[in-house]
């Protein structure tokens, strides 16, 4: 069922008994001034005195007002006033979700794009805020060293390059590119951090690639095999990991227990953490495969079960590493593996998402980029029935890859 109101990943509204908190009762006129305030919207939404004298709730200090204002739907406290608003996007504040993008020029836009989105290198980045329905440009990341990630070459025109990504602890963390010359583009992760606005980067990589297996499991980052400036044997045998959890200062590339042999260096592979293992495919799509599980714990690579295999004909990610969900890009069938029957059980099939090229998993939907990133597809697989919908990208961009990660801070609101 298609949904065309659009709360993208806002949080399921919260239960009435949920909202029965002696903090409610510390004022009674906590819902007098709501009320207040919203009648107010009607006629004037902006025009509110409560920022100039600075004061969430009057009559509560403004921590008391936090928590009690913490409890309403977001969508409520960016409609009221704008102290309000800005409290939504402060530091100070429980973050919302939001999807984040990876966008590339199109090949012959339509429209001349706006001149803050102009790139210097081939990949912008953005975050679409589920509240106020726009979209909004990451800052410029660090160009020291020189940062150019490359989606197409002139001698590959029918190729695009791979761009390999991953969300770890709440971090967009970018782990493998190519640039102009045919080389990898990064030789540490590039890591961005919403709730700071900041980007930074992660501790050397031995051996940089320009594709490999990339993954996460409990907050650790796992980088296998891969192509580099050329083919390397013991590089596309490796396994290395990053362990977030660690102090900044601590950060560092360990080896791990590799691949027998080099045929997950084909290509770009995602690796999908779920319950303690990482599951992965060297090829895309319906082609003949083969698969992979790394058990984290053991430091063992284990066979792949039979139907696990059978079933992951398309792109693939993991809930909260509790489920894995994938797409069969031809039938355009999301389905979630069931592992005590070692079999894929269908949750929907849609005609959006035939040919679908990356999709993300959080908060209860599945985001996934559509075929030639003409648009972003949201299934909600926790309603019953299914609904999803929709989400454009901005003016003459498309979608190279979506992430699901809380909102960047702002003071602009």
């Amino acid at each position: 069922m298609q949904d065309k109101s659009h709360p993208l990943l806002i949080p399921r509204r919260l239960s009435f008994q949920s909202l029965i908190d002696p903090l409610f009762y510390y004022s009674t006129s906590f819902m007098e001034i709501t009320v207040q305030c919203c009648k107010q919207s009607k006629n004037d939404p902006f025009d509110d005195n409560d920022s100039e004298n600075g004061t969430f709730l009057p009559g509560l200090p403004d921590d008391l007002a936090q928590r009690c204002l913490s409890s309403l739907s977001p969508s409520l406290l960016f409609s009221v006033c704008h102290s309000w608003r800005r409290l939504l996007y402060s530091p100070s504040f429980p973050p919302f979700f939001s999807l984040y993008a990876f966008l590339s020029p199109l090949h012959n836009p339509t429209m001349a794009l706006p001149r803050e989105v102009v790139p210097q290198s081939t990949i912008v980045f953005f975050s679409f805020d589920p509240i106020s329905s726009s979209w909004r440009s990451l800052p410029s990341p660090p160009q020291n060293p020189s940062f150019h990630l490359l989606r197409r070459h002139p001698s590959f025109l029918s190729r695009n390059l791979p761009i390999q990504s991953l969300t770890v602890s709440n971090q967009l963390i970018v782990i493998a590119a190519t640039t102009q010359n045919l080389f990898p583009a990064l030789s540490s992760p590039l890591v961005f951090h919403p709730e700071s606005n900041i980007w930074f980067y992660g501790p050397q990589i031995s051996a940089p690639r320009r594709w490999c297996a990339a993954g996460s499991a409990q907050g650790v980052v796992y980088m296998a095999s891969g192509f580099g400036s050329h083919y390397q044997g013991d590089v596309a045998r490796s396994l290395e990991q990053w362990d977030l959890n660690k102090k900044r200062e601590n950060w560092v590339w360990e080896n791990k227990a590799g691949f027998k042999d080099g045929r997950f260096s084909r290509e770009a592979v995602e690796a999908v953490g779920c319950r303690g293992k990482l599951c992965m495919v060297n090829v895309k799509g319906n082609a003949l495969k083969e698969g992979a599980v790394y058990n984290v714990g053991l430091d063992k690579w284990e066979d792949m079960p039979v139907g696990m295999v059978a079933g992951w004909n398309g792109p693939a990610a993991s809930m909260d590493e509790d489920e894995i969900y994938v797409i069969d890009e031809v039938k355009g069938r999301l389905s979630k593996y069931d592992g005590e029957k070692d079999c894929w059980v269908k949750v929907i099939e849609l005609e959006q998402l035939k040919r679908a090229e990356h999709i993300a998993a959080g908060r209860g939907k599945i985001c996934a980029v559509s075929a030639k990133g003409e648009r972003i597809i949201v299934v909600d697989v926790r309603d019953k029935p299914t609904r999803f919908w929709e989400v454009e990208p901005p003016c003459g961009l498309e979608v190279v890859a979506v992430h699901v990660l809380p909102r960047m801070i702002s003071r602009q609101h």
